[in-house]
């Protein structure tokens, strides 16, 4: 790449500082003009003025150098920390664009840069990518683990296992006649299929998925049975309508939530009956589809007048309004729906009151956090990866069923290979030459 990007590198609008970051060959001769002076030392803040064309003083600020290949780009790159006044970054902006060889950056360009110089693999930009946009702290957490490259390394290591046992399968196909150890197509087998199981129990884990895009939550019940003001309790705001009319909410209202660090997008819906008009019986219907594709529901049961119909075995129920019913009979009946829905768990409260409020959203949270949290586990965040696994496990599961033919097992394992390699986005299959020579001295 021979021509230099640069771009605001900090959000646009009023503010202390203002990060104007350059990438490319012109980066350091560019800084030495705008700040006159003859050169910098690599990685040191300088406080220098910026200049304009007619040596005009645009701002004072710090500028830092970083030389390839020591850079985020691997690029030389020069960042200008100036002033955050709309004024003076347009200014400078402008500046900039007068030099010849100079242009504005495209959306994701330093960080494509990044990939092609090996600063950063695929799965490592898209790390950067959800750190940057991370609202709560499990999704930064998780964000910053990918970017710190652990899928990238997991995956990695399939892949070199996958081209020892290639360069085994090959080895024995084209080198029929050489002195290799016994039994090398046989050893491959065992190798192959713990690797398919291991790739098999990340496709079954949804949870870093859920993480990066919010736990789908949807809150169901009969009409007047609180969801509308259990929600707005959860979110702190009267963020839907709460009215003693049945039928009110007949749409769905979809909320982003951060519970606990866990982000939540909690979905208010039409109260379950058989309602009347038209209208209430889309949003009824809308209310029940949502529940069969969500990743958690909550049901909101009136303690005053249960109606248990809908409650299902997994889901989170809520015995609401309790503070209008006899304590024991709130008690009984929880403990009833506790004993139908295995798997499930039961609080009872009262949502206006807030009696028994903590402990029915510590039960919350806990099933939240075990459909999110996977520690420090890899883990597929986005459906590409999950498209790349599931194309390798294909190819691996025809390898298991045409090992009697080694010239089509062959190929599956280097369809696995590529496919693996298409997360990282390195995909190199001459390096396969280099196991075969070494591993097996072919030639000797």
């Amino acid at each position: 790449m021979t021509d230099t990007i640069f771009a605001l590198s900090t959000p646009r609008g009023r503010s202390g500082v203002a990060v104007i970051r350059l990438s490319g060959p012109g980066a350091l001769p560019v800084a030495q003009e705008i700040c006159a002076r003859p050169g910098f030392t690599p990685r040191r803040a300088i406080l220098s003025d910026l200049h304009d064309e007619a040596g005009g003083v645009i701002d004072r600020g710090l500028v830092l150098a970083f030389p390839a290949p020591k850079s985020f780009t691997g690029e030389d790159c020069v960042e200008f920390h100036c002033h955050g006044g709309p004024a003076i970054i347009a200014a400078l902006l402008d500046r900039l664009s007068g030099f010849a060889g100079l242009r504005p950056a495209e959306p994701g360009e330093f960080a494509r840069r990044a990939f092609h110089n090996d600063k950063l693999d695929l799965a490592e930009v898209e790390g950067l990518a959800d750190l940057i946009e991370a609202e709560t702290e499990a999704q930064r957490k998780q964000a910053l683990r990918q970017m710190d490259g652990a899928l990238s390394r997991l995956t990695e290591a399939w892949r070199a296992g996958l081209i020892e046992a290639l360069a085994h399968l090959e080895a024995d196909l084209d080198f029929p006649d050489e002195d290799l150890p016994e039994g090398v197509a046989g050893a491959v087998r065992p190798k192959v299929e713990q690797l398919l199981a291991e790739i098999r129990h990340v496709l079954a884990d949804r949870r870093g998925e859920r993480l990066r895009a919010g736990l789908d939550c949807a809150v169901i019940g009969a009409p007047n049975s609180g969801k509308s003001s259990f929600i707005n309790r959860l979110v702190g705001r009267d963020a839907v309508i709460v009215s003693a009319e049945p039928g009110t909410t007949r749409d769905i209202v979809d909320l982003h939530l951060d519970l606990g660090g866990y982000p939540m997008i909690l979905a208010d819906t039409a109260g379950l009956r058989d309602a009347p008009g038209a209208v209430e019986q889309e949003g009824v219907r809308r209310a029940t589809a949502r529940a069969d594709r969500a990743d958690l529901v909550i049901v909101l049961v009136d303690a005053t007048a249960p109606d248990l119909a809908m409650i299902r075995p997994g889901q989170l129920v809520l015995v609401n309004k309790i503070d209008r019913v006899d304590a024991g009979a709130a008690q009984a009946l929880a403990d009833r729906i506790g004993a139908e829905i295995g798997g499930g768990a039961v609080a009872a409260l009262s949502v206006e009151t807030g009696q028994g409020w903590d402990a029915a959203i510590e039960m919350i949270e806990g099933t939240v956090r075990s459909q999110t949290d996977h520690g420090a586990d890899p883990a597929v965040t986005r459906e590409r990866h999950r498209a790349a696994l599931a194309d390798t496990a294909d190819a691996l599961g025809r390898f298991l069923a045409d090992l009697a033919a080694p010239e089509l097992a062959a190929e599956n394992v280097r369809m696995a290979i590529r496919a693996l390699g298409r997360i990282t986005g390195r995909v190199d299959v001459e390096e396969l030459l280099d196991v075969i020579f070494s591993d097996f001295c072919i030639g000797k």
